[in-house]
Formats: structure tokens, C-alpha cells, sequence
């Protein structure tokens, strides 16, 4: 198994013909995702061939699903257009939609937030993310299917860099799936749910969370740790070099100004048993530590 995105999901890109659809195309082909098609309006019909596979262009998603049976849909489309293409997704009943857009309008994502949750049907990934990333499976997003392989850790991360760092550093001992969640202010998919999926998950025997400054997901995620999860669970707060008082990090971050210092979080995660390193490679370490005492 793997959360979310497995070597059965079949994936379509929303943007395929677009300069970061088109390339980001090509790496998830390579990496081995099953990647049926792309939609584009204004192209419909035609066929576009990525790495020797000639992949269909769509004027829908209700019709990229119908001809190819796509699960997951990973979007690169430009912020003015992402809200639309999103619940176009929503609408078609697309079980995952991975969104990778950057500077989305946040009253865009409450949007489309708002109508997958009264679906019932979608989860979103982002935006503002590298996306799903399951080693040996399947990636739906920018995460580099290089610097690692498949393995016993489940991540979830707020960073996009810090996601690719702990892969890396960790690579040795591999990823039964990595989420990177984004740090905008609204998100789809957050801490929490990422891990109640790997708690449920059996291949996923520790979990590492990687969060950041401002806010209280770090928080609300500590809570749940306690109530919920059973597995290990190690984790990193970006932030603890920020001078007091400053707003920095993701839009995340800036918006809710100077509350949650990395300190605050660390001792809320220490307090529900999650160790915490002080530096990505600090927390690395505190994984292989943890990896050993299971044998």
C-alpha cells in the first residue's frame, strides 16, 4: 500500500501542453506513473507524445475519465485559471486532485476547498505544493523521483525544499509515501489527515511530520497525535533561527504574523511524545534512531 497515490492510480494533467505541465509530464513518465492524458480546451483531440507515450488531450475532465478511468489529476494552470480547473475536477468527481499552482488567490482556494469537502467525493493536494510523491509507485506532482526510494517512512511536509532534504537524507532507509501539503493559509489535505492515513497505512511504520512557523496546525496536529496515532512520529518545525517578531515562510506563515514560534510548536509536539529536531539533519537523525529501536 501507499496513502493516497498508488502504482494503480492512473493520473491525467490539467495543463499537460503547458510549459511546467509538459515538462513535469515527462518526469512523472519516467518515474513511472501511469499518466492517461491531459485536458486543454483549446487542444482537445489532439495527441501530444511525452517520452514514446502518446497521451490524448481532452476539452474536460468528465471526459478524460470517461475514455481513460483517471483517478488523480495533478494541475498546473496559471492562479487566474486554477480556481475553475480545480472544480471543473471537483464536478467530474475526481477522487485526487493534486494542485501545484503557486499564488493562487486565497479566496480561490476557500472556493474550491469548500465545494470538494461538500462533495465528498475529492481530495485536494495544495496548492502551493510539490504533491504526492509514493517511491517504487507512482508521483503526481515536482517531488524528484531520484532522491529516494520505496521504504518504511511516511512524510508530510508544509515545504516543498524540506520534503526533497528528508527524502535525501533519509534515503537509505526509503518512503512509503511522502505528502507535501503546501503552506498557504487554506490548504486541502493538512497534517492531520496525511497522518491518520499513515496510522491506517501497514506499510508505514514511522511517520515524519515537518511544519513551520505561524499558525496552529502544529498544534492541532500534536493533539491528534496523542488521541490518534500509535506509530512513532518525529518532527521539524522550520523556523527556530526567526528573529522574534518577524513574519516569515510561506503565505502561511505571514498570515497569521508572529504567533506560533517554532519553540511554542516543539513543545506542544514533545508534550503529546513526538520528537523534534532543531535542524532538518537533527531530525533525520532522530528517524534513523527511531528506525533502529524497531529492529
Amino acid at each position: 500500500m501507499a496513502i493516497f497515490l498508488t502504482e494503480n492510480s492512473r493520473v491525467i494533467v490539467q495543463g499537460m501542453t503547458g510549459s511546467e505541465g509538459s515538462i513535469h509530464t515527462r518526469k512523472m513518465l519516467r518515474a513511472g506513473t501511469t499518466i492517461v492524458g491531459g485536458t486543454n480546451p483549446r487542444k482537445a483531440g489532439q495527441k501530444v507524445e511525452i517520452e514514446g507515450v502518446s497521451l490524448p488531450i481532452f476539452a474536460t475532465v468528465g471526459e478524460a475519465m470517461a475514455e481513460t478511468g483517471a483517478d488523480v489529476s495533478v494541475v498546473f494552470v496559471p492562479p487566474a485559471f486554477t480556481k475553475d480547473a480545480v472544480n471543473e475536477a471537483i464536478d467530474a468527481g475526481m477522487p485526487l486532485v493534486v494542485v501545484i499552482t503557486e499564488g493562487v488567490p486565497v479566496h480561490d482556494t476557500a472556493d474550491f476547498f469548500t465545494r470538494a469537502q461538500a462533495s465528498g467525493r475529492t481530495r485536494i493536494v495544495g496548492p502551493n505544493c510539490p504533491g504526492v510523491a509514493s517511491p517504487g509507485k507512482s508521483y503526481a506532482g515536482i517531488i524528484p523521483a531520484d532522491i529516494s526510494g520505496p521504504g518504511r517512512i511516511g512524510l508530510v511536509s508544509k515545504s516543498g525544499t524540506l520534503t526533497y532534504q528528508m527524502m535525501y537524507e533519509l534515503r537509505d532507509i526509503g518512503f512509503s509515501t511522502s505528502v507535501g501539503i503546501g503552506g498557504d493559509p487554506i490548504i486541502g489535505t493538512t497534517h492531520i489527515d496525511a497522518l491518520a492515513a499513515f496510522e491506517a497505512d501497514p506499510e508505514t511504520e514511522v511517520i515524519v511530520m515537518i511544519g513551520e512557523i505561524g499558525g496552529d496546525a502544529e498544534e492541532r496536529a500534536a493533539e491528534f497525535i496523542k488521541a490518534n496515532v500509535t506509530k512513532p512520529v518525529v518532527g521539524y518545525v522550520a523556523g527556530f533561527t526567526a528573529p522574534e517578531g518577524k513574519t516569515m515562510g510561506h503565505a502561511g506563515a505571514i498570515v497569521s504574523g508572529s504567533s506560533g514560534t517554532a519553540q511554542a510548536k516543539r513543545e506542544a509536539l514533545e508534550a503529546c511524545g513526538v520528537k523534534v529536531g532543531k535542524t532538518p539533519s537533527e531530525t533525520a537523525r532522530l528517524v534513523r534512531e527511531v528506525v533502529e529501536s524497531l529492529g
